[in-house]
């Protein structure tokens, strides 16, 4: 079934690759109701979970440990999207799927790699304001032009070199900053850490999407919605795995106990603080593997971005963070570098839509 018209732009490139989803044959209003839906899951989930981070520690929470579990520990919600919504068959392609020990072993790496990740951006929020931390953050749209140069053979153009010089000097406004709504007692050694432990996770964090996709791309060979979820479940697996033996490892557990009793709004606020963590996380996969499902890995990956936007804002709102002018001026910097990848993006998908349309025409031609 062909794809209307209006939704042809947005979709991945490389069919040979990727198989048409059930999704995308749906009809045009359903389709973008299913976009927007998605992408209120990310950007809200995402939003929740860092203000819920924040919130943690400035209520007394302190293990890191902790708040690097709760990022993955509610994996099995994505359960039940994989169970009610299966994914179509690809009977096109040719060669059989990859042995069980080759995606164990990608699954592991790719797992401890993510519980590495979660760490230093428990570390980073710790020592930083939620807005100062979610605008260093938005680096993640840079490292991943660059790893996708690198790594997925992507076009390295000049409006995608400017979206990573941009964002880079967002980056630098905020590094040499003087965050005065940063959490008390924090000195500048330890907002220094924060802000490398931070632009470290947001690189990480790129990488992973980019080794993600290579998966698709050489070893999985197609990206349907189960093939999309089983690999966020086995990687949160590993991941949570990864951080209780970290928890137990380096001692924290036996502070949990201490932490929950002098929670600054008690016992059932501690507990219920981090359960909510945990579940926006997931609401948060669930927008990304919906963005994937519907639409594209690079899509979501730009929406990723874009949510990034909305904590300082929230951030200001509810913890009542300074936004002084170099906030501001880093906030807008950053949406100007995410503007030119989008319109880059939609300049490659214009090409394609172009392109695919010359195809179907020289083929009616020759049928005729």
């Amino acid at each position: 079934m062909s794809m209307p018209d209006s939704q042809e732009s947005i979709l991945p490139k490389d069919e040979t690759v990727i198989e048409q989803t059930q999704f995308v044959k749906l009809g045009r209003c359903q389709w973008w109701f299913m976009v927007a839906l998605n992408i209120f899951f990310l950007i809200v989930g995402q939003a929740a979970a860092v203000l819920l981070g924040r919130f943690y520690y400035d209520q007394g929470g302190n293990s890191k440990w902790m708040a690097t579990l709760v990022q993955t520990a509610a994996f099995p919600v994505l359960l039940i999207p994989l169970y009610f919504i299966p994914s179509s068959k690809d009977p096109s392609t040719s060669s059989g799927p990859p042995s069980i020990k080759v995606l164990a072993l990608i699954y592991f790496a790719l797992g401890v790699l993510l519980a590495c990740d979660n760490m230093l951006y428990s570390v980073g929020l710790l020592y930083l304001s939620a807005s100062t931390y979610s605008l260093i953050c938005a680096t993640q749209l840079a490292f991943n032009a660059v790893f996708s140069y690198f790594i997925n053979s992507q076009k390295f153009t000049v409006l995608i070199l400017n979206s990573v010089i941009i964002v880079s000097f967002s980056a630098a406004l905020i590094a040499v900053s003087d965050d005065s709504s940063g959490p008390a007692g924090v000195s500048k050694w330890k907002h220094i850490l924060g802000f490398i432990c931070t632009l470290g996770a947001s690189a990480i964090y790129s990488l992973l999407l980019s080794l993600m996709q290579l998966t698709f791309q050489k070893v999985l060979k197609k990206e349907t919605f189960s093939v999309v979820l089983e690999m966020q479940i086995y990687t949160a697996l590993v991941a949570s795995c990864a951080a209780t033996v970290g928890l137990f490892a380096s001692g924290e557990w036996r502070t949990l106990h201490g932490e929950m009793e002098k929670f600054g709004e008690g016992r059932v606020s501690y507990v219920m603080t981090l359960v909510w963590t945990a579940v926006a996380w997931q609401v948060c996969s669930v927008g990304v593997v919906g963005l994937i499902f519907v639409v594209s890995s690079l899509f979501s990956n730009v929406i990723s971005t874009l949510s990034l936007a909305v904590t300082p804002i929230a951030a200001v709102i509810i913890f009542h963070d300074k936004m002084d002018g170099v906030k501001i001026i880093a906030m807008l910097l950053a949406i100007w570098g995410f503007a030119t990848y989008i319109y880059q993006n939609y300049l490659d998908d214009s090409k394609v839509r172009r392109r695919q349309t010359g195809v179907r025409e020289s083929h009616n031609d020759s049928s005729a």
